[in-house]
C-alpha cells in the first residue's frame, strides 16, 4: 500500500500558521521541508468537503441548477452540490442538498467516486453521487440562496459542457463519471 509519508516528493510540515477563518473555510500558511532538505511556504484552504448529486428524473434528463456565483459575478449552471455539515455523512449530505435545491427525494442512491477539486490550494474534496428514482416533494433552500432549477438530456448536457455553457469544474468532472452509467 502506499505511504504518502514516504514519498520522494513528500513535503514535511514544519509549522502552520491560521491566516483566517471564515464561515465556509480557512487559510492557512505553513512553513515545509522540501524534498531537497530546504524549506518552503505553502499557502492553501481547507475546506470541510462537498457533495455533487447526478439526478437522473424517470425520462433520463438530468437535474441542474443556476445560481449566482459572487466570485465570479455571474449565474453558473451546475448539478446539485453542497457543503457537508460537521458530523455529517456525505450521503446524507447529499440526500439533503438534493431535496433543499430540487425538491425532489430519490429511491437509489449510488457513489461514483470523489474528485479533489483544486489541489494546487485546496483540500476540498467532493464526493460524488448517482440519484435516481426521483420523487418531487417540493424544495426547501437554505436561506439566502436563490436557485433556478433546468433539466437536460444526457446528450444536452454533454454537449453544454463541450460548447462551454457548463464550466463548473466539479460539474464537468461529474459528467465525467456519470455519462457512462447513464448512457449504458
Amino acid at each position: 500500500m502506499f505511504d504518502p509519508n514516504h514519498d520522494p516528493l513528500h513535503e514535511a510540515t514544519i509549522g502552520s500558521e491560521l491566516l483566517f477563518e471564515g464561515k465556509a473555510v480557512a487559510l492557512y500558511r505553513d512553513r515545509v521541508r522540501l524534498p531537497d532538505g530546504s524549506e518552503g511556504v505553502r499557502e492553501y484552504i481547507r475546506h470541510p468537503g462537498a457533495v455533487l448529486i447526478v439526478a437522473q428524473l424517470p425520462d433520463t434528463r438530468l437535474l441542474f441548477v443556476r445560481q449566482y456565483r459572487y466570485a465570479l459575478r455571474r449565474a453558473v449552471l451546475e448539478l446539485p452540490a453542497g457543503r457537508i455539515d460537521p458530523g455529517e455523512q456525505p450521503e446524507a449530505c447529499a440526500r439533503r442538498e438534493l431535496l433543499e435545491e430540487t425538491g425532489y427525494r430519490a429511491g437509489v442512491w449510488q457513489p461514483l467516486g470523489s474528485m479533489h477539486t483544486c489541489v494546487g490550494y485546496s483540500d476540498e474534496r467532493i464526493d460524488v453521487y448517482l440519484a435516481r428514482d426521483l420523487i418531487e416533494v417540493g424544495a426547501e433552500p437554505d436561506d439566502g440562496e436563490f436557485l433556478e432549477i433546468l433539466s437536460l438530456t444526457p446528450d444536452a448536457a454533454e454537449q453544454a459542457a463541450r460548447d462551454g455553457r457548463i464550466t463548473d469544474a466539479k460539474t464537468l468532472s461529474a459528467l465525467f463519471l456519470a455519462l457512462p452509467q447513464l448512457r449504458g
